[in-house]
C-alpha cells in the first residue's frame, strides 16, 4: 500500500492529496444546485449539541429546482474516480476487490459491498486516528459493521445541506422531537449523532428524546406534541420505523392535530423490533395519529457505511408545487444512486429492478463505491431517483458474494 512513510505515519504527499480530494468535495456539496448552503460554522465537529445561536441561511424564494431531477454530472464522475483511486492505494480490502476487478478509465470502479464493514476495516488510515466509529445494528450471525471516521467534516456537511433541501426546505428551525435515542446513550449510531447535530441545525431549542433503549416515554411524547398544537407552532417528529410502532401502540386513543407544516421524518427497518408496516400503511397511521399531511411525512435512507442520506421527494414536491408528489428517493447531487444487475454489477435499465449501488463522495477515508443488499430501481419519471423493493435476497446477490471474497483475500493468505 502506498501513502504512508516508513514510520507508518501518511507521507506529505498523501496528506496533500486527501486535503485536495476534501475541497473538491465539499466545494461540490456547497455548491451543489438547488440546495442551500450551509454556513461557515458546517466546520464544526462537536458531537451532539443542543440548539446554540448559530444560524442557517433561508431558502432562496426564486429557487424552482426540480426534486431529484439533476442531470448527470460529469464533475462528479470525475471526482468519484479520482476518490477511488486514492482510497483503492490505501484501503486494503478496497486494493484487493480493485486489483480482482480492474476497470477502465470510462468505466466505474468497483464497489465495495457493506458486509466487508463486518469482517474488515474499511479505512484509509490508521486507527490511533479515528475520532468515531459508528457501527451497525448487528446481524443475526452478531457480527456488526464499523465505519470509522478520522473527522465528521465532510459528514455534517453532507447530512446539513441535503436535509434542509430535502426536509426543511420551507421553514429553517422547529421544535424537534426525537423518536430515537440519545447520542450520549448510543454513541455508535449514526442516526442518533445525525438527530444529534440537527438538534443544533434545524432546532428552535433543545429538543425532546423520547426513547432510551426500548423505553418509550409516551409522557415527554404527548407533552411536547401537546404544547405544539396548543402554541400552534410546527413540530417534526423523526425516528425510527420501529419506535413509531411502539408509539403507536403505547399512544391508545391519543390522538394529535399538529400545526401546519409539522412533519414526520421516519427511517430504517424494523429489525425483530415489532410489528412489520408496509410503507403505505406506516404513513397513513402516521398521518391519522398525528393529524400531519401525508406528503409531510418523508421517509429517510441512510445507513452506517455512508456520509450522505436520500430522502423520498413528497416534501420537497409539495414545496415546489409540484402537482402530485412522489415517493421515490433523491440522492444529493455528490451522491450517485444506481441499481445495478445482480451478477453483471453493471447498470440495469427503466423498469428493472438491481441491487442498489451508492456512490458517495463524503465517504473519502472509508470507500465512496458501496454495493448495499437492498433492491431498487430508477424512477419511472425523468429524475435520478430510486425506488425501494426490499433487501436482495441472499441467493441474488452472486456477484456481491464474489466481491466480499476478493475484498478479503487479504484474511485467507
Amino acid at each position: 500500500m502506498s501513502g504512508q512513510s516508513s514510520d507508518g505515519c501518511p507521507s506529505t504527499g498523501d496528506v496533500s492529496t486527501r486535503d485536495a480530494l476534501r475541497a473538491r468535495i465539499l466545494k461540490q456539496i456547497r455548491a451543489s444546485r438547488g440546495h442551500r448552503k450551509p454556513d461557515e460554522s458546517d466546520e464544526d465537529t462537536h458531537p451532539t449539541g443542543s440548539a446554540t445561536g448559530d444560524t442557517h441561511p433561508t431558502q432562496k424564494t426564486g429557487d424552482t429546482h426540480p426534486t431529484g431531477e439533476q442531470a448527470a454530472d460529469p464533475g462528479l464522475d470525475d471526482l468519484l474516480r479520482d476518490i477511488a483511486a486514492y482510497q483503492a492505494a490505501r484501503v486494503q480490502p478496497y486494493g484487493h476487490l480493485c486489483a480482482a476487478q480492474p476497470s477502465s478509465a470510462s468505466e466505474w470502479a468497483p464497489a465495495l459491498p457493506t458486509d466487508v464493514f463486518r469482517y474488515a476495516r474499511v479505512s484509509s488510515y490508521p486507527e490511533s486516528e479515528d475520532t468515531h466509529v459508528f457501527r451497525t445494528s448487528g446481524t443475526s450471525s452478531g457480527a456488526r459493521g464499523a465505519h470509522a471516521f478520522r473527522d465528521l467534516t465532510l459528514y455534517d456537511a453532507a447530512a446539513r445541506t441535503h436535509a434542509a433541501h430535502m426536509l426543511f426546505p420551507d421553514i429553517p428551525r422547529m421544535s424537534l422531537v426525537m423518536l430515537a435515542e440519545h447520542p450520549q446513550h448510543a454513541p455508535q449510531s449514526s442516526l442518533s449523532y445525525m438527530l444529534g447535530r440537527f438538534e443544533s441545525w434545524f432546532g428552535t431549542g433543545a429538543a425532546t428524546w423520547c426513547l432510551q433503549g426500548a423505553t418509550l416515554d409516551v409522557d415527554a411524547l404527548c407533552d411536547a406534541l401537546g404544547r405544539a398544537a396548543k402554541e400552534q407552532t410546527p413540530v417534526a417528529i423523526l425516528g425510527t420505523s420501529f419506535a413509531f410502532v411502539f408509539a403507536e401502540d403505547a399512544l391508545g386513543d391519543r390522538m394529535f392535530e399538529l400545526p401546519a407544516g409539522s412533519r414526520i421524518m421516519q427511517t430504517g427497518g424494523y429489525k425483530g423490533r415489532s410489528r412489520e408496516l408496509e410503507p403505505d400503511v406506516l404513513r397513513q397511521m402516521l398521518s391519522a395519529r398525528y393529524g400531519v399531511d401525508e406528503a409531510y411525512i418523508v421517509a429517510e435512507y441512510g445507513m452506517t457505511e455512508l456520509s450522505s442520506q436520500l430522502y423520498e421527494a413528497s416534501l420537497r414536491d409539495r414545496f415546489e408545487g409540484h402537482p402530485s408528489p412522489r415517493r421515490h428517493l433523491v440522492a444529493p447531487p455528490w451522491v450517485r444512486a444506481t441499481p445495478v444487475h445482480p451478477e453483471t454489477l453493471r447498470p440495469v435499465g427503466q423498469g428493472e429492478v438491481g441491487v442498489l449501488r451508492i456512490d458517495d463522495a463524503a465517504n473519502l477515508d472509508s470507500v465512496a463505491a458501496i454495493l448495499t443488499s437492498d433492491l431498487a430501481s430508477l424512477a419511472t419519471d425523468a429524475s435520478q431517483g430510486v425506488i425501494l423493493h426490499g433487501r436482495a435476497a441472499d441467493a441474488m446477490l452472486r456477484g456481491c458474494s464474489l466481491s466480499v471474497e476478493e475484498a478479503l483475500k487479504s484474511r485467507a493468505e
